[in-house]
């Protein structure tokens, strides 16, 4: 099967793994705090702003808390969003406010916010879809003239960037990803960033149970009873660790060559599909614009689309849309709100290639050459292309 996504591990992981078992500490420690260092220096922050975490989602958790978001408040976001960004809004009991996005990079534009705005928006939280930075600069210019927070949903973005700027320093508060499905992995785990040094030091606080001194063995150097306990926030523990932390460094040192390997496979894409008919292609970044090529998405007539994942998928090819609408799901379903021409469109329309740097040139052309059959055999020359 040639998979959507997958990592790519070797002896350099598992040999800062086994240093990490040599030492006899497995948990939050000097790895984990020099990997916070080496993330800091490649997005161009200050390591007390980041924080090793064990999920992009218990980030974006962090972040509802870190911005005491409660009921009567509304938090903006593209509906085009994973569930993890549903599910964080509503555990506070604040509204999800859904915007559209452009039918083609499947981001919201700077308008598409600022039409979905309201006088309750507390936050935006904004995705950066396959990696794409978007219009982030602007969208954060506008959060700031209105004094709204801006969280950065960057688990798809870790080497994005507008210009010098990495995605994920726009905002207020930022989230990555290292799950085992994306460019540079951990297993689980993930990273916070926190532009407001107070805030970074309550993000701290709230991820390990709300202690303000975490731990008694530090603490016994200054305190004849260092066991007694410090709580100034209801926090939980959701750190990453020594071993996260260890595969993380090994993985970021990596990771400029696993993004050229995705772009020279994306390019490869478009130079095999660019004449098929009814296939449309990634858009082209805007200039000073660059990925993580986290996705390789086409887009299809609604009526073949489903046809053509079928036929991958019987040739050993799997595909997948990322991600169904939060605004068409149950849990997440809100009264009001305009309507989300484009967001609905794009999912029906919107497939995802595999691309990865465990795939060959070989893996390119197989899916390339089904997509292609796939497409003459659903599409005839009176058919229509994506819409």
């Amino acid at each position: 099967m040639i998979n959507v996504f997958q990592p790519s591990l070797g002896e350099e992981e598992l040999e800062a793994l086994r240093e990490v078992f040599a030492s006899n500490w497995l948990g939050y420690g000097p790895r984990a705090k020099a990997f916070e260092a080496e993330f800091a220096e490649h997005i161009g922050a200050r390591p007390e702003q980041l924080l090793h975490i064990n999920s992009a989602t218990a980030g974006l958790f962090l972040a509802t808390e870190l911005l005491d978001l409660g009921p009567g408040d509304e938090v903006l976001l593209p509906s085009v969003s994973f569930v993890a960004a549903g599910n964080a809004v509503m555990s506070t009991g604040a509204k999800p406010v859904y915007c559209d996005i452009d039918p083609r990079t499947l981001n919201p534009t700077v308008d598409d916010v600022r039409r979905a705005l309201t006088p309750d928006t507390r936050a935006v939280l904004l995705l950066h879809y396959g990696g794409y930075p978007g219009d982030v600069a602007r969208i954060a210019e506008l959060c700031r003239e209105r004094g709204i927070a801006l969280v950065e949903d960057a688990a798809c973005a870790v080497s994005s960037r507008v210009g010098d700027e990495a995605v994920g320093t726009f905002g207020d508060i930022a989230v990555w990803s290292f799950d085992s499905m994306k460019v540079l992995v951990t297993g689980d785990g993930g990273m916070l960033y926190v532009r407001d040094p107070e805030l970074a030091r309550r993000a701290r606080r709230l991820a390990y149970h709300g202690l303000e001194q975490s731990s008694g063995f530090q603490k016994a150097r200054v305190s004849h009873r260092w066991w007694e306990l410090d709580v100034r926030d209801i926090g939980r523990r959701v750190l990453g660790n020594d071993m996260t932390g260890a595969i993380g460094s090994v993985q970021l040192g990596k990771l400029p060559g696993f993004v050229e390997i995705r772009r020279e496979f994306a390019e490869l894409y478009d130079r095999l599909l660019a004449d098929v008919p009814g296939l449309l292609l990634p858009p082209e970044l805007p200039a000073g614009h660059t990925t993580s090529y986290y996705f390789y998405w086409v887009q299809i007539d609604a009526e073949v689309r489903d046809k053509v994942a079928a036929d991958l998928l019987d040739h050993g090819i799997y595909t997948t849309f990322r991600y169904p609408p939060l605004h068409q799901v149950e849990a997440f379903r809100q009264e009001g709100g305009g309507p989300l021409p484009a967001t609905e469109r794009t999912a029906e329309t919107t497939l995802l290639l595999p691309l990865h740097h465990g795939m060959d040139a070989a893996d390119v052309h197989t899916v390339a050459d089904e997509v292609r059959k796939s497409m003459e055999r659903h599409t005839g020359p009176d058919r229509p292309g994506a819409r």
